[in-house]
């Protein structure tokens, strides 16, 4: 069986990054209620970029974190922050691809499987553990359903 989870130094960088976000925010806002020692133009401008930032950031960590288990022809698919778990057969897969980028010299690959029940699931080579083994489960059991290359 392949279990592939979230990688906790990529969630541990990310919850810093955010940590830092919103302690600049609280600075900005404190520093407005008490100093003002800038315009009410950079007030607004900062605030909110700052709460669209760490919104967005975490949005991408909680679509992210997902834990998914792939064997004995299924692929299990469990958000726990939704409260779902669903089991696949390797029959139900409509199709799946993985693109690769490279970026700073580095190679980013992210694997996205569609099924037919009108869902699907992404994941990648930074963020979760065990994907190159999830990769190879699904050449090995489902390579014709894999989107041919553009």
């Amino acid at each position: 069986m392949i279990h592939c989870r979230p990688k906790k130094n990529t969630y541990f960088s990310l919850s810093l990054v955010l940590l830092i976000l919103i302690s600049g925010l609280i600075y900005i806002l404190n520093d407005f209620a008490t100093a003002r020692s800038f315009g009410l133009i950079f007030y607004l401008v900062s605030a909110s970029l700052l709460t669209v930032v760490v919104l967005m950031l975490l949005v991408k960590m909680m679509a992210g974190y997902k834990f998914i288990s792939a064997g004995k022809e299924k692929i299990t698919t469990r958000l726990p922050l939704r409260g779902q778990s669903k089991t696949y057969d390797l029959s139900e897969i409509l199709a799946w691809d993985e693109e690769k980028i490279i970026a700073n010299k580095k190679e980013f690959k992210q694997l996205t499987v569609a099924f037919s029940d009108k869902t699907s699931f992404t994941m990648s080579n930074h963020e979760h553990v065990n994907y190159e083994e999830f990769v190879q489960y699904l050449i090995k059991k489902s390579g014709k359903k894999r989107v041919k290359n553009r």
